[in-house]
């Protein structure tokens, strides 16, 4: 995902339009990094490197009046640091002030603050090894293989665990067929790059 503004990092997600002629709607034709707000900026980047092998691209902070409109948040510091994982990118933020509340400790999967990002695997049993061995809290029981009859998903591995502030994440790991052909390049990297981010409505066809 190419970052178009150099200021984009102050963006949770930033979509990209590149508009028509007079009159046509805007297209949208990127999304920008996934942003991920977090407690402990350091911590997290350990994490998201040492566990999951992203790479720090950018590690910076913002404040002033410009923030302050963006985040919609009065007098906020921001440290915010750039990781990529494959082709994609995340944004992980730290509120430095004002500091914010945490993910509610009896949040669940049908709440519509709830979001996901989904990482795709080379192999699912090395990374369900991997993840036990760095003591990743559980989001599900283990992996699962959703079932044949399920002509779309069917074959492929899930898993779901959380990150140091909760966040649910995923591991998927995708079958011949499924999935975007360049999941299935020959590569030695155990974790390979973000397929999507999921997040929860009200309503399908509003939003």
């Amino acid at each position: 995902m190419r970052t178009i503004l150099r200021n984009a990092s102050v963006f949770a997600v930033l979509l990209i339009c590149s508009l028509g002629a007079p009159g046509q709607q805007s297209v949208v034709s990127a999304v920008g990094p996934i942003g991920v707000t977090v407690s402990d900026l350091d911590r997290s980047i350990d994490f998201y490197t040492h566990v999951l092998h992203f790479t720090k691209l950018t590690d910076e902070e913002f404040a002033g009046e410009n923030i302050e409109h963006v985040k919609g948040v009065f007098g906020v510091r921001i440290r915010v640091a750039r990781l990529q994982l494959g082709e994609e990118q995340i944004e992980l933020t730290q509120y430095l002030a004002p500091q914010g509340r945490p993910i509610p400790i009896d949040s669940r999967s049908n709440d519509r603050w709830f979001q996901h990002i989904a990482i795709i695997v080379r192999d699912m049993d090395a990374a369900y090894a991997w993840l036990r061995q760095n003591k990743i809290h559980f989001a599900s029981s283990g992996p699962q293989t959703l079932p044949a009859w399920n002509k779309n998903a069917g074959g492929i591995k899930a898993f779901y665990f959380r990150d140091p502030d909760n966040h649910v994440l995923e591991v998927l790991w995708f079958p011949e067929g499924k999935g975007q052909p360049k999941w299935h390049k020959p590569r030695s990297d155990l974790f390979m790059g973000i397929d999507h981010t999921a997040i929860v409505v009200s309503n399908t066809e509003a939003s």
